[in-house]
């Protein structure tokens, strides 16, 4: 399979960001794991603060890969654009996030993209990447 991993706003911080949230560890080295753990599929990466730019990066992504897994960070309680462009492709998205957000903040309870998404995992820190490519696997 070819599956690309998107992360939103503020990921890029990952490893310094919170630690006691978020874990110590950056994503570009999990990202070396979750390629060594599935060498036999492809795995791409893209990351972006900006709303637009993850739009495109998912309009880009529809019939390129078989699979996105995507954390939209901050993006996943307030856009609808984001929701509309999951829903207006045909590539499956798989939405993951670090922490688990219904024991978070109030506004974190609701994710905007879960509707458009073929299942939400959330709360098992950067594991939840793992659960999600292994979902997208089987």
């Amino acid at each position: 399979m070819k599956i690309l991993i998107i992360n939103g706003p503020n990921l890029n911080l990952l490893g310094s960001r919170e630690k006691a949230i978020y874990g110590d560890m950056k994503f570009e080295d999990y990202l070396y794991f979750l390629k060594s753990l599935f060498s036999e599929h492809i795995i791409d990466y893209y990351q972006s603060n900006v709303e637009g730019e993850i739009i495109n990066a998912i309009h880009s992504a529809n019939n390129e890969y078989d699979g996105i897994i995507l954390n939209a960070g901050g993006y996943t309680h307030t856009s609808v654009a984001i929701a509309d462009a999951i829903g207006g492709i045909q590539t499956p998205v798989i939405e993951v996030h670090i922490s688990c957000i219904l024991g978070r903040e109030e506004f974190r309870h609701k994710s905007l993209i879960a509707p458009k998404c073929m299942g939400s995992i959330m709360g098992f820190g950067l594991d939840s990447y793992r659960l999600g490519i292994l979902s997208l696997i089987k």
